[in-house]
């Protein structure tokens, strides 16, 4: 009997959460129009603690998206605008020299990292060393200036975007750096309803503003709750064989994805099975989410790259192929 009310309180719960999610996606669409996809996706990796690559044209609302999360969900928010020219410290942030009493201090300058949502915008015309800088805050959700560790407030989320259209000048991101990334976000151009939508409401003299809905000991408690979501084993070994077949190397594939994909691929279906208000994992999630977590860890052969053939059309036919 105690065991058939804990599966109701369970029930309840992830109903709740699907209820709360289904307020925030209302609550950023008063001011994101028509990325829907997008706005899950980047909620799914917060839910993991993980980061998100984003890659779009440029226009496409990306910094309007990613400040409009971090104000529903009550989180500080900072934008990074990468450029060759960026150094090390402009992220980390650096000592400096003050006068107390009298006598010279030492004080630490806190550098734009330290924030709960971090926007790096084109991260890839930053240099690698920077690009680098970014690697410890992370994986280690830590910072390291000279003989000093600051620790990084929880939650901690990076977004980085890149433009896939002007490549001239800029430094690609190391495929040990791509790993780092829960999910790489493609976002298209929006549809003409939307897009009619966008400019009715960007021109008009009011601009929308959003609300907050979940506050930061809320998304912390949801980012626990994510990892109990249950999986039945056959969809797991149904993971794991779909994340061993990139390693098979064939006309397509030069290089596959890591056991870190697999761990991604379960953690961000059980994500999406939260916001879907659901306390189970479905086959639908894992091949929803398999795109994201695969395309950046998936490395094609010059073959396929000549024929035109995109990562997305190399997992389709993989997850076609394990039903």
């Amino acid at each position: 009997m105690a065991s058939d009310m804990n599966s109701r309180d369970l029930t309840q719960t992830y109903r709740v959460a699907g209820d709360m999610f289904a307020t925030l996606f209302r609550e950023i669409g008063k001011v994101v129009v028509g990325q829907d996809e997008t706005v899950e996706q980047i909620i799914i990796a917060i839910l993991c603690n993980g980061h998100a690559l984003v890659e779009s044209n440029p226009g496409l609302g990306k910094t309007l998206t990613i400040s409009t999360i971090a104000k529903a969900l009550d989180l500080n928010f900072s934008r990074i605008q990468c450029t060759p020219d960026l150094m090390p410290a402009d992220i980390t942030g650096t000592h400096i020299i003050e006068d107390v009493g009298g006598s010279k201090q030492f004080k630490f300058e806190a550098g734009p990292v330290f924030a709960n949502i971090v926007l790096a915008d084109e991260i890839n015309r930053a240099s690698p060393k920077t690009q680098s800088a970014l690697l410890e805050a992370m994986q280690e959700k830590q910072i390291t200036v000279g003989n000093d560790t600051f620790m990084l407030e929880q939650p901690f989320f990076i977004l980085a975007t890149q433009n896939p259209i002007e490549m001239e000048g800029t430094f690609p991101l190391p495929e040990a750096q791509l790993d780092r990334f829960l999910l790489k976000i493609l976002v298209d151009y929006p549809k003409y309803e939307d897009e009619i939508e966008i400019v009715n409401r960007y021109t008009r003299s009011i601009m929308p503003t959003v609300g907050k809905v979940v506050n930061k000991n809320s998304l912390l408690d949801l980012q626990k709750l994510t990892r109990d979501v249950p999986i039945a084993d056959d969809i797991k070994s149904r993971v794991i064989k779909i994340v061993m077949s990139t390693r098979i190397r064939n006309e397509f594939i030069e290089y596959g994805a890591s056991p870190r994909a697999s761990i991604g691929l379960i953690l961000a279906a059980k994500a999406r099975a939260l916001i879907k208000g659901r306390n189970y994992v479905s086959n639908e999630d894992i091949d929803a989410m398999a795109y994201p977590v695969l395309r950046h860890r998936i490395i094609l052969t010059f073959e396929s790259e000549r024929k035109g053939i995109t990562t997305d059309q190399v997992i389709r036919n993989i997850l076609e192929k394990i039903k």
